[in-house]
């Protein structure tokens, strides 16, 4: 936990998707595994795109692999807790997306955990740096923070 910075409330995020939590999310101390949160990330982000764009992704000439993630924790959560995790987009580079994610309890005001998550797109086949996809950055500019636009 962190009690040095305050967390992240709800009007820093753009879009929210509910997260059920799952019994063998939970570690032998009875809160969710630090690793799970990676797993909502990657989630989120991906379920995001796909419903967004109305395209599968994973078919698209140039795809997004995660390059960097990190996390702080503020508050524990645990199984049988439902959660929301709210994105945002840092920065939309030529070739990178930085997005911002929070873990909340459902209907929570701050959240539990902030974390970060870069997608780099390269080439599909031959995985060299690529720009951003049209149909990814038309859905992912409207996340751009008013805070991180240039």
């Amino acid at each position: 936990m962190n009690s040095k910075s305050t967390a992240p409330s709800r009007s820093d995020f753009c879009v929210f998707r509910p997260m059920p939590t799952r019994w063998l999310d939970n570690d032998a101390y009875g809160h969710i595994n630090n690793v799970v949160y990676y797993e909502y990330f990657d989630t989120t982000v991906n379920a995001f795109l796909l419903e967004a764009t109305r395209l599968d992704t994973r078919a698209l000439a140039q795809i997004g692999v995660v390059a960097e993630t990190g996390c702080r924790f503020y508050s524990s959560l645990s199984f049988p807790q439902a959660l929301e995790i709210g994105m945002a987009v840092e920065k939309l580079g030529r070739s990178s997306v930085v997005y911002r994610l929070g873990v909340f309890a459902a209907g929570a005001a701050q959240a539990a955990a902030a974390g970060k998550f870069v997608h780099v797109y390269v080439d599909a086949l031959t995985r060299a740096t690529a720009e951003i996809p049209p149909p990814i950055r038309a859905v992912l500019e409207p996340l751009v923070l008013a805070s991180a636009a240039p």
